[in-house]
């Protein structure tokens, strides 16, 4: 019984973690980073024949909120741009509790235009899948759980938060969203020591 407990309650707790848990935090640094635009398309999706439908229009709303919500914190001067083209989609129905309990997924394509420089950061675009949060409702599964709303909902703020892990990355690997050389203009425009 006690271990029953345990892991209800451990299951209760990963369940409150969630993408957005950290948007009441300072955003984590991103250097001279800002979003300007914020595009999204989903043209050319393709549904999982084991999923709930969403339009392209809820695809592409969902997505676009979620990704002002995490990036419009950010407030560099360097502006940029994103691309973002969702590919795949699967919204779980109901399953059978205890035997099938399906789970929601998204793939996406992203690009990220540099809008000083005229041009995309990564040439090729990168590709991002995310599942619904774990431990939403691992026995009876989100199908029984959530609407088809939040689950998008729900995905689309993963996919936000998983590119906001990429851009960090990027950026520690790449120097993506480094400000050039500041220049000292009254030292007659010699660079600033850094």
């Amino acid at each position: 019984m006690m271990r029953l407990c345990l892991g209800m309650m451990m299951m209760v707790l990963v369940a409150a973690c969630s993408s957005t848990a950290d948007l009441k935090d300072a955003p984590v640094p991103l250097g001279d980073f800002r979003l300007e635009h914020n595009i999204v398309v989903a043209s050319e999706v393709q549904r999982s024949p084991v999923s709930r439908k969403a339009t392209e229009e809820q695809l592409t709303e969902s997505v676009r909120a979620a990704i002002a919500e995490r990036f419009g914190r950010y407030t560099g001067e360097s502006r940029y741009h994103f691309g973002i083209s969702v590919e795949g989609y699967a919204l779980a129905p109901p399953g059978i509790p205890l035997v099938l309990a399906p789970k929601s997924a998204m793939i996406l394509n992203v690009t990220v235009w540099d809008d000083a420089a005229g041009k995309k950061l990564n040439d090729k675009p990168k590709q991002i899948t995310v599942l619904e949060t774990f431990g939403t409702a691992p026995i009876i599964g989100t199908g029984f759980t959530m609407t088809a709303e939040e689950q998008l909902t729900e995905l689309s703020q993963n996919a936000a938060k998983a590119i906001e892990r990429y851009l960090v990355r990027q950026q520690s690997e790449e120097g993506w969203f480094v400000p050039d050389t500041p220049v000292d203009v009254a030292d007659g425009a010699v660079p600033a020591a850094g």
